[in-house]
C-alpha cells in the first residue's frame, strides 16, 4: 500500500501542476464500497480515477463496476505506474476544450 500511496500522491502533484483551478476530492469508500480513490473536476468536467501500485495489483469488490459506470459517464480509470502516460494522454483529451465546428459557406 505504501508504493500506491506515494505513487497517488505523486500522480495528484502532477495533475495540479497541468491542470491550475482543477478540484481533486477523495470519494468515502465506506458509504460507497468500490467508488474510486479520487474525483478530478476541471472547468466544466470530471473524471475518476483509482490508484494501484502495479497493473497486478488486485481490484477490490465493485471497483471494476464503478469503473465501468463512471467511464459510460465521462472518463474513468485505474492508473499504474506502467500505464501513466496514457493516462494522462486520455486525461488531456477529456479536459480539452469543446470547439465549435467551423462551416464553409459559398457565395
Amino acid at each position: 500500500m505504501a508504493g500506491e500511496s506515494r505513487f497517488q500522491a505523486s500522480l495528484i502533484r502532477e495533475i495540479k501542476r497541468k491542470y491550475p483551478g482543477a478540484v481533486i476530492i477523495k470519494p468515502d469508500s465506506g458509504y460507497l464500497q468500490g467508488i474510486p480513490d479520487r474525483l478530478i473536476l476541471y472547468q466544466d468536467k470530471w473524471i475518476a480515477f483509482e490508484c494501484k501500485a502495479t497493473k497486478a495489483s488486485g481490484h477490490r469488490i465493485n471497483q471494476d463496476y464503478y469503473i465501468d459506470l463512471l467511464n459510460d459517464m465521462s472518463y474513468a480509470s485505474f492508473v499504474y505506474p506502467e500505464n501513466k502516460e496514457r493516462f494522462l494522454y486520455e486525461l488531456q483529451q477529456t479536459f480539452r476544450p469543446n470547439r465549435s465546428s467551423r462551416i464553409s459557406v459559398r457565395i
